[in-house]
């Protein structure tokens, strides 16, 4: 199964396609925009079945892309977000110990058949499947899901397991190195061995797609980026191409919005990015801070001439977050 649909834009140049997302509230992006090197980039992570490491700055599309793909590809979406507490073993399975001595204490003070408390206190009633438990083998997640009462991983897009599952480990960077280093064997073999299980969860059915993402916080061991395809994303740098570039997805995320709203809002966005470089202040102001721009003006004001002027007020708080920015204009 590859990606193999694009559709042009008009005077871009460029071929892309636009993925439309369903049972979407709040301020979540409602589409997104694939370009041809995302395009390549997926294909070739599926069929090399190595992990897609997209590197890039904040805000410039890194999360969605693997969002979109499962909903091109009809797969079942499975997302971890990174933080500084977790732990390789969190991405496998989780042990919940503390409700196991709770009950070996209660069936202790209350006595009984000994062979039904060993039973009762059996690993399996405490284990929980974790995000590759789910990409590797839904099915058998699900078995085991039942049996602690858990629910599987919401699917908003309504993706189908049976088609293969997406998996994004989102913001890797933020994690020790003991994460990467740790998900070795798993992510090479497709395999790993929950506790108190004597045989392996294993990859079955349609291999999955593993998509990684850094903000570059910090440098990933090397062992690790030689088992990964790597993709950059950039937003272009002269002005002309990144106005227009802003100009498409915006007219994508807001099809009734202004052609001169959005023109400024690019603009805008561009003459923040510059100052913020020459300033050496980081992190730069992005396609994420552009949508958000739009988002709040069209919400505040409707009449062209309003919306325009409404973009110099909003500005200042969605492309000047940086206080040394700021106080430097």
């Amino acid at each position: 199964m590859r990606i193999k649909n694009r559709i042009d834009l008009p005077g871009s140049g460029e071929s892309w396609i636009q993925v439309d997302f369903i049972n979407e509230t709040g301020v979540m992006d409602r589409v997104h925009l694939l370009g041809v090197e995302e395009i390549h980039a997926l294909n070739a992570s599926m069929a090399a079945g190595r992990p897609l490491l997209v590197r890039g700055e904040p805000g410039t599309g890194k999360s969605q892309l693997a969002r979109a793909a499962a909903r091109l590809l009809g797969r079942a979406f499975i997302q971890f977000v990174i933080d500084s507490h977790t732990e390789s073993r969190d991405l496998l399975w989780t042990f919940d110990k503390t409700q196991r001595l709770a009950e070996a204490q209660l069936a202790g003070s209350l006595g009984g058949n000994p062979d039904m408390i060993r039973a009762g206190l059996a690993a399996e009633r405490f284990l929980y499947p974790g995000p590759l438990w789910w990409t590797f083998d839904w099915e058998n997640a699900l078995e085991q899901a039942q049996r602690v009462g858990v629910a599987p991983p919401l699917q908003l897009d309504g993706g189908d397991w049976n088609n293969g599952c997406v998996f994004l480990l989102d913001e890797i960077d933020k994690a020790e190195s003991e994460v990467p280093n740790g998900l070795l064997e798993a992510l090479g073999s497709r395999s790993f061995v929950p506790l108190g299980r004597t045989g392996p969860v294993r990859a079955v059915g349609t291999l999955p797609l593993v998509i990684i993402t850094t903000n570059e916080e910090r440098a990933l061991p090397d062992a690790f980026l030689r088992r990964c395809l790597v993709l950059h994303l950039r937003l272009p740098q002269e002005e002309k191409a990144l106005v227009e570039f802003l100009i498409w997805r915006g007219r994508s995320h807001f099809p009734k919005a202004r052609e001169s709203v959005l023109r400024r809002a690019a603009e805008m966005l561009h003459e923040n990015r510059r100052s913020a470089m020459e300033a050496r202040i980081n992190p730069l102001p992005g396609q994420a801070e552009y949508l958000d721009l739009l988002r709040a003006v069209l919400g505040l004001e409707t009449t062209e001439k309003a919306q325009l002027a409404m973009l110099d007020v909003v500005s200042q708080y969605t492309l000047k977050k940086n206080r040394d920015q700021a106080a430097t204009e």
